[in-house]
């Protein structure tokens, strides 16, 4: 048990004690405790070892009051609990998140945004300054929420953006250059008519891994299909739906590119139901990496993105926001890389 602990509340040691002790005065101490740089070396040394021969313990809740940090940040996921539990990505990233934030003292608020009665409520818990910061994930393109984030000046990071010209923070993978080494990959293994099943195209994510699967077809010299364009949602039925509907329109495809792993699992069902042998009649990509693609029936040639590291870095750019509010901000890009499985 610790000295502090041992002692009565009204004889625990205070902030002018500390001062005596450390021969500083009560507002040197004060800025020590709360993170101020604008302390000398040689006084912080002495306030540090007045703390610890005395056992002090700051009354955080008055802190809260002087320094209006509450010590927490929210991270916000406008998706449901079925997605949250069924795709590998949103665990990956709060792996990240909180393996990053566990170095540190704040606290992690987790935040499902499922309605619009759930949005309107983080926004009153927003704007009544509940948290230091907002990580927010799975952003599409009509989000109300980035912009309220600006408007409340509140730091904030996404992962992933709205646009090119998103003026947040951000971390994100190269969707688009990911997308063309898989389409390319599929190409260089002698597939002549390869097909894609698309993420949500209100999501910046799915349009630039779109543009991707495009680009590289024109880079081989062949003509936009869009016969070969199905629609999935990043979901495991989407793609086995979108896979159906490209069997019946193109049944001589030969490859396709899923925007995601779950996506390609579900693409996997319908080409199993179908008759379809893979990867002899048709070759398959994923995008992610995740431990689905370990799991399927063949094992899934994926696009690495390292989830997990865009968790810890959101967190990173994150804490320097909030250490230095409105003269911090960075937008990063992370590479992909195509993992060659039975799949392609």
């Amino acid at each position: 048990m610790s000295r502090a602990e041992q002692q009565p509340a009204a004889a625990r040691p205070t902030l002018e004690a500390v001062a005596a002790r450390a021969g500083v005065g009560r507002g040197t101490v004060s800025r020590v405790v709360n993170g101020s740089p604008k302390v000398s070396a040689k006084a912080r040394a002495a306030v540090e070892q007045a703390i610890a021969e005395l056992g002090y313990v700051p009354n955080q809740a008055a802190r809260s009051l002087v320094t209006s940090r509450t010590d927490s940040v929210a991270l916000v996921i406008p998706e449901s609990v079925a997605r949250l539990r069924s795709e590998p990505y949103f665990s990956d990233i709060i792996t990240g998140v909180s393996g990053e934030l566990a170095e540190t003292e704040m606290q992690l608020l987790l935040i499902l945004v499922r309605d619009e009665r759930e949005r309107e409520r983080l926004t009153r818990y927003l704007t009544a300054r509940r948290v230091d910061g907002v990580l927010l994930v799975s952003v599409h393109e009509d989000d109300p929420l980035p912009e309220l984030l600006e408007q409340l000046e509140m730091p904030a990071v996404l992962g992933g953006r709205r646009s090119g010209e998103e003026s947040l923070s951000y971390v994100h993978a190269d969707n688009r250059g990911g997308a063309r080494a898989a389409v390319r990959h599929l190409l260089a293994r002698g597939r002549t008519t390869v097909a894609t099943v698309t993420g949500p195209l209100d999501m910046e994510a799915a349009e630039a891994r779109l543009a991707g699967y495009r680009q590289a077809l024109a880079e081989a010299g062949l003509e936009p299909d869009e016969g070969l364009v199905g629609h999935g949602d990043f979901t495991e039925r989407g793609g086995r739906e979108a896979m159906r509907e490209l069997l019946a329109r193109r049944p001589e495809l030969d490859a396709v590119f899923c925007a995601s792993d779950m996506t390609a699992a579900g693409a996997l069902q319908a080409l199993r139901e179908a008759g379809r042998r893979v990867p002899e009649d048709v070759a398959v990509v994923g995008f992610d990496d995740s431990a689905v693609a370990r799991h399927t029936e063949p094992a899934l040639t994926s696009i690495r993105q390292p989830t997990e590291e865009m968790g810890r870095l959101m967190v990173q750019l994150l804490l320097k926001e909030i250490a230095q509010p409105g003269r911090f901000r960075r937008q990063v890009v992370l590479p992909t890389e195509l993992v060659v499985r039975a799949s392609a």
